[in-house]
């Protein structure tokens, strides 16, 4: 499984129209090569060096098995859910480092199950790691000026 974007490529710096530095919007994000008897994908992007640990800045479910793809601020697709995320926000939420240069992981998972349920921030690992075939990541950093 691979996770894209025409946004920026794995390893490098996220562009600051997808920071909180500027329009804040959510980056182009693709995947391809799922396994069979995906029935769902999860999303999420997580900031592992926060001062207080991982920092949510994004979190999507029960995204249809036919959407493989999301533009550059797209709205969440019909039947996914947006899990209200570290800024207390059912959205993306942009990087937005208090110092130094962070790092954000982008995760893509492909479910074995039509739908999650009762999911929130804190147990969303482990409701998707009930249902995960296989996942696929991409990491952008970001500094601001």
């Amino acid at each position: 499984m691979i996770l894209k974007s025409n946004s920026f490529n794995h390893n490098e710096d996220i562009p600051r129209i997808h920071t909180c530095d500027s329009e804040d919007i959510s980056p182009h994000l693709h995947w391809a090569d799922y396994p069979d008897g995906t029935k769902s994908f999860a999303l999420s992007c997580i900031d592992p060096n926060a001062p207080g640990g991982n920092w949510v800045h994004w979190m999507m479910i029960n995204i249809p098995i036919s959407v493989t793809e999301l533009m550059e601020g797209a709205q969440k697709p019909p039947g996914a859910s947006e899990i209200i995320n570290g800024f207390g926000k059912e959205e993306y939420g942009g990087p937005c480092p208090p110092v130094g240069t962070h790092h954000y992981v982008f995760t893509v998972y492909a479910l074995d199950t039509d739908q999650l349920i009762e999911v929130n921030k804190d147990n969303f690992v482990q409701k998707v790691k009930e249902h995960i075939i296989e996942e696929a990541e991409l990491m952008g950093s970001y500094s601001r000026s």
